[in-house]
């Protein structure tokens, strides 16, 4: 498994943004109310992030630290998988809240702000996820042999 590459998360980010702005167009376009993420979130996706990080805790223990430690190799994958699907989700929600909060900002009368805060919330909350999911995804790399193994790659 190849580690998260910055441009897969650029461009997830790009796609949320662009589908949350576009998103929010339409439902005011057709007269519906603006969509807002709730506020429990940013709480949720910050959560998220330190569970997964708690799960690749005891791997990079285990693989940097204490000789003799075991890691399992089928949970070792599955944090790692998890740890890249949370960075990836994080980006891709990062971009949506951006987008939320482009649209907020762009509106000829700007709504209250207590409907931008829900939206900058699930940016920072999104941020986060991303940023926990990334450092998870390092801690279950092992560290670098002698051998010529290719860099980056992820072995359990």
């Amino acid at each position: 498994m190849k580690r998260t590459q910055a441009s897969a998360l650029v461009a997830l980010g790009l796609v949320g943004l662009v589908v949350a702005f576009l998103l929010e167009l339409a439902a005011v376009a057709s007269g519906s109310a603006m969509f807002l993420p709730p506020t429990t979130l940013p709480i949720a996706l910050i959560a998220i992030g330190v569970v997964v990080l708690a799960l690749a805790r005891p791997i990079r223990q285990a693989t940097r630290g204490r000789v003799g430690q075991h890691v399992n190799p089928f949970l070792a994958i599955r944090v790692a998988l998890l740890a890249k699907a949370s960075a990836l989700s994080g980006a891709l929600l990062l971009g949506g809240g951006l987008g939320i909060v482009l649209y907020i900002l762009t509106r000829s009368v700007v709504p209250a702000v207590t409907s931008l805060w829900p939206a900058i919330g699930t940016a920072v909350g999104a941020a986060i996820l991303l940023t926990l999911g990334l450092v998870a995804e390092h801690f279950c790399t092992l560290p670098p042999d002698d051998d010529d193994q290719e860099q980056g790659e992820v072995r359990a």
